[in-house]
Formats: structure tokens, sequence, C-alpha cells
């Protein structure tokens, strides 16, 4: 799904592209795919390595990146890749453009594009970590089930007709909410409550930052809210806050209650912006604020994101 949405992006932000080389397994070398009026066949890994391009925009699940990117990289490749595989090795850099991309050099030949759920929620934090410190973050999220894939979108589509077939959840999503996120792990967490534990963290650059989380799968088809309780090491003002979210590259505030105006997936789907809401003071602690933040997970949250970072390294000639 989001190599179908990578497409889209790259041929709505008229990225410069001299040679598109479309990647995919063995099973699927040789199918035809239409993109900016021409049509394309399908190759193969090898192919791809030997031809040497630019940039590798990587979405092909972790064991295909932990494989093939060391490979694209010693070729001269600039991989981005958008799986697991790499977000928390040490030697590799987890960008969201708005925040860290500046630190990106020739050298990093493989750069890691972090989980959908933490780069919406890093891009509104960032502002707010470097004015007032960010203590502690209590995350809920209301996950679609586009972040699952395929299978999951079927899975509804299939309970909402009344059609049995196969299914991507261990229970029925329709009608339902399922506090379960990936795979769980030793601690009792999930594996994407974690990512946003320890992405956070790295993008941000503070490891003081103490997260803890709860992802949960909703039947919404596009789009990831977030409920996000923030505590400050400083004191703010509710205002103040909403006009630096403003003023922020790829945030939209709708957070207006007088016109019932806060973020909604059904508007952020199709949007590459991150949409916060929802802004008032935790009344209950000390310096902490809650916030509201929607984006569509396909877009910002994976395809858009890796394409901003593709397009950082070309306006800065570093591929």
């Amino acid at each position: 799904m989001v190599g179908n949405v990578m497409l889209e992006v790259l041929e709505e932000r008229k990225f410069p592209i001299t040679d598109l080389l479309l990647v995919a397994s063995e099973r699927s070398v040789g199918k035809v795919i239409s993109y900016g009026g021409k049509d394309h066949t399908v190759i193969g890994l090898q192919d791809a390595v030997d031809q040497k391009p630019d940039i590798a925009l990587f979405s092909a699940g972790g064991a295909t990146s932990l494989e093939w990117a060391p490979k694209f990289a010693e070729a001269g490749t600039t991989v981005v890749d958008n799986s697991s595989a790499w977000r928390m090795d040490p030697t590799k850099k987890l960008i969201v453009p708005e925040i860290n991309a500046g630190s990106l050099t020739r050298e990093d030949k493989i750069i890691a594009n972090p989980n959908c759920s933490t780069i919406q929620m890093v891009v509104a934090l960032a502002p707010l970590h470097k004015k007032y410190g960010i203590k502690r973050l209590v995350i809920s999220t209301y996950q679609s089930i586009s972040g699952t894939g395929v299978k999951a979108v079927q899975q509804l589509e299939n309970e909402y007709n009344g059609i049995k077939g196969e299914m991507a959840y261990p229970y029925p999503i329709h009608r339902n909410a399922l506090p379960h996120c990936d795979v769980f792990e030793e601690n009792g967490y999930t594996k994407e409550e974690m990512k946003l534990v320890k992405e956070t963290q790295k993008i941000l650059d503070d490891d003081s930052i103490r997260v803890t989380a709860t992802a949960v799968r909703i039947p919404v088809a596009g789009g990831h809210s977030e409920s996000i309780n923030i505590e400050f090491e400083n004191d703010f003002d509710v205002n103040e806050v909403r006009q630096l979210l403003h003023e922020t590259d790829g945030v939209v505030v709708q957070d207006n209650l007088d016109t019932n105006t806060y973020p909604m997936p059904i508007y952020a789907h199709g949007k590459d912006d991150v949409f916060v809401g929802r802004i008032r003071r935790d009344e209950s602690q000390e310096n902490t604020i809650n916030m509201w933040v929607v984006s569509d997970n396909l877009r910002k949250g994976a395809a858009t994101n890796t394409i901003q970072i593709a397009e950082y390294l070309m306006a800065n000639k570093l591929v």
C-alpha cells in the first residue's frame, strides 16, 4: 500500500526523476505499472542494484531491507528505508525532515524512516520540546487498519459486507477496537508501543524523555489518531502553545470548540499535514498539556516522509 502511495506522492510533488525503476519480488517481475503517463515494467532487486540508481525508496519489510539495503549502499545508492530494520541501529539516522534532516551527510547511505505513529507525533512535539522541555509522554493511539496492510483493509470490507474471508487480526475489526498493534513483547507492551518510546527519544535526541503508550487498532480505513498527554519541565501558556504549533512547518492547528473544529481521520485522509487540536491544560498535574494529533499514516506517516527525505538529499546535493 505504501509503494502505491509513494508513486502518487512522487507525481504530485513533481519529484525530478530521470529514470524510474519499479522493483519487487520475483513473483511480481514483469508486471506493468503506469506512472507519469508511461508504462514501466517491474524488475527484480539484483537488476536494480546493477543499475546503480542514485536513490532507492524501500517499503518491502524488514527482512528485505536487511538483506538488500547494504547491497544498494555498496553500489553507491542512498537508501531511504520505510521498514523497522534500521531505525534503532546506532549507526543509522532516523529522520523526520522538519526536525533533523540537517544531520544528514553524503556518507549516510542507509537512512531510516520512522514508524507512522511516531512521525506524526514528533512533528508536533519537536517545537514544544525545544521551548518547554518534555519530561514525560502518555500516549494512546487509535490507528487505521491501513497501517496493517491490504489484508486488514479487505477484512474490514468483508465484515462490513457480511462476507467470510481471510483474517488479518485475531478478532473482527468491524464495530470493534483491538488494543493490539503488532506483536506483544516480554514486557507486556507491543512492538508498536515500544517504537513510540524508543524512536521518539532517538529523533528528539533525548533519552531522558519518559514515554508510555497504548496502541489500539480501530475500524478506520485511513488516518491514525493520538491522544497525547505531555508533561513539561517548564510551565507554558496554552495560547502560546497554539501559536507555536501554528507556526510549525507541516502542522495545521484545528482547535475551535465554538465551531466543533478538531482533527479527525476523515479530514486528514489524503493530506500530508499533521493536524493538532483539543489543546488544553491537564488540570490534574502541573506543567502538563493534552493534545489530539491526527495524520494520514500512509502519507506523512510513510510515503511522504520518505520522499521528503529524498527531496532534502537532492536539494542539498547529498546524492
